[in-house]
């Protein structure tokens, strides 16, 4: 008798288990770390993760929280440190896999967006990203000490969340 794919997902992952084994934990600490995954760049707000890559903020934190149980006797012991090695191994693989694979790093940390081109505001772009045009003029004053955006040549949200500007040439020569 062949099984079924329901048998064959609670025998791999305990799904009706009282005590989940090394093998039932570490796997579903990776479906868990690519579900998550998936989640976050599906969201694809940058504000969300801020500074680190998808992929670095969920390791953080899938990592304490099942550590943290191991700590506090929620889960058994053992299995709960080899599914922390399973998300660190895995972390290690999508960050090799992404310094080898453009595709696979632009899928997994994302690509950097235009919001300003040759000086005009790259509305449906701003408008995918969430950022409005006082977001723009905020970062540009906190981190340029500039007040229009005319003065902006180019502005990109990088895939860390931050905006980066690079500042109009006329502007450049006026202030000489």
């Amino acid at each position: 008798m062949i099984p079924s794919l329901k048998q064959i997902a609670n025998l791999a992952l305990g799904l009706d288990a009282q005590q989940l084994n090394f093998w039932q934990m570490g796997l579903r600490a990776a479906i868990i770390y690519v579900a998550a995954l998936i989640m976050v760049r599906i969201v694809g707000d940058r504000r969300f993760i801020g500074k680190y890559a998808a992929f670095d903020v969920i390791l953080s934190i899938i990592f304490g929280s099942t550590l943290s149980r191991a700590i506090n006797g929620g889960s058994a012991f053992f299995a709960t440190i080899f599914a922390g090695f399973v998300l660190v191994a895995m972390h290690w693989l999508f960050s090799a896999f992404a310094f080898h694979f453009t595709q696979f790093e632009n899928k997994i940390k994302g690509r950097s967006l235009i919001l300003i081109r040759d000086g005009q505001l790259c509305l449906k772009t701003m408008a995918v990203s969430h950022i409005t045009k006082q977001d723009l003029e905020s970062t540009l004053r906190l981190k340029c000490q500039i007040d229009r955006l005319e003065q902006v040549d180019r502005a990109c949200l990088e895939r860390n969340g931050d905006i980066s500007f690079s500042l109009s040439t006329k502007l450049t020569k006026d202030s000489q």
